[in-house]
């Protein structure tokens, strides 16, 4: 019997407002340097590059916060020297991080609410577990998600990432459920779907912007997510 739903964040339930390259050109432009935020979009695969390199090498880093905030700021300080930004590259990238803990530089796509809200309808507990910095609990909080949530496990809070199935077992033990009595719903096949199954959760996999093949069983947004958890439609 299903009886919690958990939920990755980034890129399943929220994203950068209004975007990653309009933030870091904001941040630029207030210490002085100007840069057109199409130059920066141009920098952005560099950016993601620099990310997933770290990612493969070693994907502990999200169980520190100290850590995890230095994979981005050397992200944003890579993409301050690609824009000729030396002196200053790691103080503007530390300032770009700063930024995004703030709930004004996220929002929530516009069908998360309303799925919590069915969910919790029905007497499901619902949750966050998330790779991601001890910031996270206040920045749902700021986003008016967290009313809505019964348990938040951020990476570098608890010190374990995902897809240890240690973390998918404490957000379980958080609320109360056995592991067989919970699903989690994540954007990533290793972290999110393999973690999950590994602990013995359900999960399901969202494609937001259609990069997989239905056969990976991805639901496009979370119209589709009652009825891929069993619950009948919408």
């Amino acid at each position: 019997m299903l009886r919690a739903v958990f939920f990755d964040v980034g890129n399943t339930l929220i994203h950068p407002h209004p975007s990653v390259s309009e933030v870091c050109r904001q941040v630029l432009e207030e210490a002085g340097h100007v840069r057109d935020v199409a130059a920066i979009d141009e920098l952005m695969p560099v950016v993601d590059a620099y990310y997933e390199d770290r990612y493969r090498e070693d994907d502990t880093f999200w169980r520190s916060e100290e850590e995890t905030s230095s994979v981005w700021v050397g992200m944003y300080s890579v993409l301050c020297r690609r824009l000729g930004i030396e002196d200053e590259a790691e103080a503007l990238a530390h300032r770009v991080y700063d930024e995004f803990g703030r709930a004004d530089r996220w929002r929530a796509y516009d069908d998360v609410v309303p799925a919590f809200e069915r969910l919790r309808a029905r007497g499901l507990k619902t949750g966050l577990i998330s790779n991601w910095d001890s910031r996270l609990s206040a920045l749902v909080d700021g986003m008016g998600l967290g009313i809505m949530l019964d348990a938040v496990i951020s990476s570098a809070e608890v010190g374990l990432h995902k897809p240890d199935p240690r973390i998918f077992e404490l957000a379980c033990e958080r609320v109360g459920v056995a592991p067989a009595e919970a699903v989690h719903v994540g954007d990533h096949p290793y972290a999110d779907v393999l973690g999950a199954t590994t602990a013995g959760m359900a999960a399901v996999l969202v494609d937001r912007w259609g990069f997989r093949e239905p056969q990976e069983c991805a639901i496009c947004d979370f119209t589709e997510l009652d009825e891929r958890l069993g619950l009948g439609g919408t």
